[in-house]
């Protein structure tokens, strides 16, 4: 069996906030399928879209908190002073990047790829991938705990309670479609 707790990766805004990419994110993390890592900025980037969402106060605080207490040691610190010296198409990624320079992490979850070009990345030891990539890349590292992961997702559920199919279509209208199709050919 692979044991990959170790691969450490930086969680974007655009993964944390869809509720089934971030779901199955954090159940995988759960059952150390990797360690995920985010920042202030992060965070602040999520408040940020739970708000326009509509979502209100109190649940958008109850999320955050539920996050940092299901993973204490996630929260990346003190990379704010290597912002400035990073470059990407979009300045207002640079703390992603900054993030995971800190903790030496292995990977960017991202779904905005183009932001964080592979050339400069690599100069860093890191590389961007799409979350649908990644999941499928974790999946194939460990079928079986994968597998357990997603069924614990599944039982646990709520608002509506779905099967495992429907799970996994929900999966594939969030852009999960290598991610689905891989765990459906598992189940």
């Amino acid at each position: 069996m692979i044991h990959s707790v170790r691969f450490t990766c930086v969680l974007d805004t655009n993964v944390i906030y869809p509720i089934e990419i971030r779901d199955l994110l954090f159940w995988f993390a759960h059952f150390d399928l990797f360690t995920p890592k985010w920042s202030a900025h992060i965070f602040d980037e999520w408040e940020s879209v739970m708000n326009r969402k509509g979502a209100p106060k109190k649940l958008i605080q109850k999320r955050k908190d539920s996050v940092n207490a299901a993973f204490p040691d996630a929260f990346v610190i003190n990379y704010e002073p290597l912002i400035a010296g990073l470059t990407l198409p979009d300045p207002k990624d640079c703390h992603v990047l900054a993030a995971a320079i800190k903790i030496n992490a292995n990977v960017i979850v991202t779904n905005n790829l183009k932001d964080f070009p592979q050339d400069y990345l690599a100069s860093f030891g890191l590389v961007a991938k799409s979350a649908d990539d990644f999941i499928a890349d974790i999946i194939d590292l460990n079928h079986d705990r994968a597998v357990e992961a997603f069924r614990k997702l599944v039982i646990n559920r709520r608002n509506p309670d779905l099967d495992e199919y429907e799970v996994l279509d929900n999966f594939r209208k969030n852009g999960l479609i290598n991610s689905a199709d891989y765990l459906h050919s598992l189940i």
